[in-house]
């Protein structure tokens, strides 16, 4: 019943920004933890970025100073503002969260992906 959709991706030139979106729906009771990982071909699955419901927030290291994660409690949306792209940024961009439902206790979900294309 919960769902994450991801929007935002696409094809950006490097130097370029791009502002990913991240929705939960369904029978949502709590949201705790909320964040974007990536996966580029033939690679691992990799955190960027992650946010409490306290707001507290962590990097990995290639995103520090250019990514900022952000969320809208209101909305039960997670953003992820990338700019200075660079193409080794070029992954599919997963977003994943801790939710309480209605029915059911804590569980994890992710979201399908959206393509990031950092290219000139």
């Amino acid at each position: 019943q919960v769902q994450l959709v991801e929007s935002g991706g696409g094809l950006v030139q490097p130097g370029g920004s791009l502002r990913l979106s991240c929705a939960a729906s369904g029978s949502i009771r709590s949201i705790y933890t909320m964040g974007w990982y990536r996966q580029a071909p033939g690679k691992q699955r990799e955190l960027v970025a992650s946010i409490t419901n306290g707001d507290s927030t962590n990097y990995a290291d290639f995103g520090k100073g250019r990514f900022t994660i952000s969320r809208d409690n209101a909305k039960n949306t997670v953003y992820l503002q990338m700019n200075s792209l660079k193409p080794e940024d070029t992954a599919v961009y997963y977003c994943n969260a801790d939710i309480r439902s209605l029915v059911y206790g804590t569980m994890n979900y992710w979201g399908k992906g959206t393509l990031v294309t950092v290219s000139s």
